[in-house]
């Protein structure tokens, strides 16, 4: 009853009705619904742990005896823990499910009977044989012998799973039933996506959602062969576990090949032609993102799957099966470019910066400039490796989604557009050729994966002893000038521009969007800092324009170019590059200067967006930041008529070509402002604000802000908001009043627009002002989400109602002439 009552509260708590029944059990639900059939050993799985065991040589049994105990005792406690971990996953599954069997019985139920019987199935039966198995487990371990025996847990296990057989033939009905009721029913949506369950045996909780949980069985019987192969290769030939481990291992891995690729499709499983070999066509170290957790794992395509490995470094490098899909029925969905949280990103900034100085240094040595021991230059070595080794598993922001047909998925981040092409067209193409494939053994594909790398080193070695050439170090210019040979005039073109640092790309510069032009011709210029550059990318992308956004970008070509600075040094250099089909001539030139370490703003940096409104203001010159002039000011002048302006969002690819423009050339936003539609200026406006590092009403001030709401005087509720206002920092204060402004000249059009004070107070408030992530001192002010928004909404419509506010200030002096000069500027 606890666990029941524990789930009808979960459940009222989203307001779903809930009729209690002391009767109902967990049978109940799947009453005639079970297979009884047994199916043979081979077919069937015991419980899968990952194991992270240390690097302890690669023989089975090898090695001293009592050595080779204490290495065992340490596998088990790690089996012990991973299946602790996996039972609070199973029980955070069924946590729901006697109370959703409850609310059938209602006249608004949340899933029918039938529904419940296919999302849950056969998942109490796992519960009850994992405890039952861990129960086992930890006895053992607590008595503390070394010579102890576990082999007939293990096998007691083998001989009672055939109920993941069920589980599994299962998977795709569960999964599709979940998708459909979260897609058709909010309650269980909320339900599904808000699953909480312990982590590690802790009072700390994870979210997971339903589908997220359904998989970690399956995701746990591909794990079998590597936790037998750990534990037995610790155990001493003559101790009586080994021949039972032994045949346990042989059933798991015979059954992990037969469930990963025989039992969802049994059909399409055919072995490849006689003759045919599996073979490496590429691999690389790419960022696995699972559970919002970036790993750093060498990925490999063969011809007819992809491998994710884990490589533990040491005198014996291993490699450590992670996961597997079959190219057959592979299907790769790129997604938004991902950004990086402000306490992140600022970790980044000073990880790039520590990486540049220990750099500097260890290049000062090699000059002969600075003479440092031996054990200095190594411990410089060793801190460069760990810095770049985080900033690579945190830089890449351009997701790929990897989906089988047998329901299995998995994200893998990439750094460059140049990149995620490389590898989608590698894997369309291998996926094309051949339906055909042979079930992998994991285990020996792994272990050979060592030997069969191509890249030999991750892109992070940025110090080899026998390099002399440091690459280019200062600014490299670049002129996109124009494009020939287009077999399709009429699509819309940019030109991406990419650049490495030590090896390592990321996206720099992109073009504006040039619509159906035969010769499409940018005339661009961009200056970019680089910082150990040899080679610059350059992709010609395919925008889907107004009326097809809901098409990808496509990768129509791409090159890369090798720099060379001498023959860059101080000179331009004009040449004709091809990207497949396509002619594209660029003019390059290079300066040489010392740099200052990233994330210290430079005089040529134009970034806006996710800055400090201060740090925009100051380097452009003013007091209201250009991009909030001009979008108002275009607003005003086309679209204060537009029915629901700054509530109806602009197109999504507008609003980031804007975006883009605004953080790279400044010429360039200004005449694609006039170009594209007016919700998606009100759109970049609105994005802007949101991406406030510091929103543009401080946090300090919300206390303030608030308390001044509550006050019944009407004069002097609004002479508090004044003075609040008037002790804002300048650049905040003014940007402020000429968004006040600019909104009441808006909601003077409402009539037509139907956008009141009151309708812009609430699109506006959230973006504008935000409380403190804790209350300032004993006595702050505590509010709930909901008093949150109010407050929010509240503290603009007061501000748009004042009238006595004074008018801001919009540029400095000096500014002026330069400043108008570029917005009259024709294109």
């Amino acid at each position: 009853m606890e666990v029941f009552n524990e789930a009808v509260e979960y459940l009222l708590g989203y307001g779903i009705p809930v009729v209690e029944d002391d009767q109902m059990d967990l049978e109940d639900v799947f009453d005639g619904e079970c297979d009884n059939g047994f199916l043979s050993a081979i077919d069937s799985p015991f419980s899968p742990v990952r194991t992270e065991s240390a690097d302890f040589g690669d023989g089975l049994g090898e090695g001293d005896p009592e050595k080779m105990l204490e290495r065992r005792a340490l596998v088990l406690k790690s089996i012990l823990s991973s299946e602790q971990q996996y039972l609070s996953e199973l029980e955070a599954m069924l946590m729901p499910m006697k109370a959703l069997k409850a609310t059938a019985c209602t006249s608004q139920p949340v899933l029918t009977n039938q529904q419940i019987r296919t999302v849950f199935f056969q998942a109490p039966e796992l519960l009850a044989l994992h405890r039952e198995f861990h129960e086992g487990l930890r006895e053992r371990l607590q008595q503390g012998d070394p010579h102890q025996g576990v082999g007939d847990l293990f096998q007691k296990v083998v001989n009672q799973l055939g109920v993941y057989r069920g589980f599994i033939d299962n998977y795709e009905s569960a999964i599709a039933t979940v998708r459909k009721c979260t897609q058709t029913d909010d309650r269980f949506k909320t339900l599904a996506e808000n699953m909480m369950s312990s982590k590690d045996g802790s009072n700390c909780r994870t979210k997971y959602t339903l589908e997220a949980l359904l998989y970690k069985p399956l995701d746990r019987v591909t794990k079998t062969t590597l936790v037998l192969h750990d534990l037995l290769k610790h155990t001493p030939e003559d101790h009586p576990d080994r021949p039972l481990l032994q045949e346990a291992l042989r059933i798991s891995s015979s059954f992990l090949s037969g469930v990963n690729e025989e039992v969802p499709h049994k059909k399409s499983a055919v072995t490849i032609s006689k003759g045919t070999t599996r073979q490496l066509v590429k691999d690389g170290f790419l960022v696995d993102l699972s559970d919002g957790t970036r790993n750093l794992r060498h990925v490999f395509l063969f011809t007819d799957l992809i491998l994710c490995a884990k490589l533990k470094a040491g005198r014996q490098p291993q490699y450590r099966f992670v996961w597997y899909l079959p190219l057959p029925g592979l299907s790769l969905i790129p997604g938004p470019e991902c950004q990086l949280p402000p306490d992140t990103q600022c970790r980044m900034d000073q990880m790039k910066q520590k990486a540049f100085r220990l750099r500097q240094e260890i290049q000062l040595q090699r000059k002969g400039s600075r003479v440092l021991s031996t054990r200095t230059i190594d411990r410089a070595r060793k801190k460069l490796l760990d810095c770049e080794l985080w900033i690579l598993s945190h830089s890449p922001s351009l997701p790929l989604e990897l989906h089988s047909r047998c329901g299995k998925s998995h994200t893998v981040l990439l750094s460059s557009l140049y990149e995620l092409s490389e590898w989608r067209d590698h894997v369309e193409r291998l996926r094309g050729e051949s339906c055909e494939r042979v079930s992998p053994d994991l285990l020996n594909l792994t272990n050979s994966c060592f030997k069969l790398r191509t890249t030999h080193h991750p892109p992070l070695y940025s110090t080899l002893e026998d390099s002399s050439d440091l690459g280019l170090c200062g600014t490299l210019c670049v002129v996109i000038h124009r494009a020939t040979q287009l077999q399709q005039p009429e699509i819309d073109l940019s030109i991406f521009l990419e650049v490495d640092s030590f090896g390592y790309f990321e996206n720099k510069a992109q073009t504006r969007v040039l619509m159906g032009v035969l010769t499409p011709s940018w005339e661009e210029e961009f200056s970019l800092q680089v910082d150990g550059a040899h080679d610059l990318r350059l992709l010609c992308v395919q925008q889907p324009g107004r009326e097809d956004s809901w098409i990808e970008d496509r990768v129509l070509g791409k090159t890369t170019v090798q720099l060379d600075a001498k023959a860059l040094l101080n000179k331009w250099k004009r040449s004709v590059v091809s990207l497949q089909q396509i002619e594209l001539s660029l003019s390059l030139k290079y300066t040489e200067h010392s740099l200052q370490p990233p994330g210290i703003p430079s005089t040529q940096s134009s970034k806006v967006f996710n800055i400090h409104i201060e740090t925009v203001a100051e380097r452009e010159g003013v007091l209201v930041p250009h991009i909030v002039r001009f979008c108002a000011e275009e607003v005003e002048r086309r679209g204060l008529q537009e029915v629901g302006i700054y509530r109806i969002s602009g197109v999504a690819t507008e609003v980031q070509a804007l975006r883009t423009a605004f953080n790279t050339n400044l010429r360039d936003a200004l005449v694609r402002l006039k170009a594209v539609d007016v919700n998606a200026v009100s759109g970049t406006l609105k994005l802007y604000l949101r991406e406030l590092p510091e929103p543009l009403l401080p946090p300090q001030y919300f206390q303030a802000l608030a308390a001044a709401l509550v006050i019944a005087d009407p004069l002097e509720k609004e002479h508090r908001l004044v003075s609040v206002l008037q002790s804002l920092p300048s650049v905040n204060r003014n940007t402020f009043l000429f968004l006040l402004e600019h909104l009441r000249r808006v909601s003077q059009n409402q009539e037509v627009n139907k956008m009141t004070a009151q309708n812009l107070a609430t699109v506006f408030g959230p973006s504008l002002l935000r409380p403190p992530e804790e209350p300032l001192g004993d006595s702050g002010l505590c509010v709930d989400i909901s008093q949150e928004i109010v407050v929010q909404v509240q503290v603009v419509l007061c501000y748009l109602q004042c009238i006595n506010l004074p008018a801001p200030q919009i540029k400095l002096q000096r500014h002026s002439a330069e400043l108008e000069e570029m917005t009259q500027q024709e294109p």
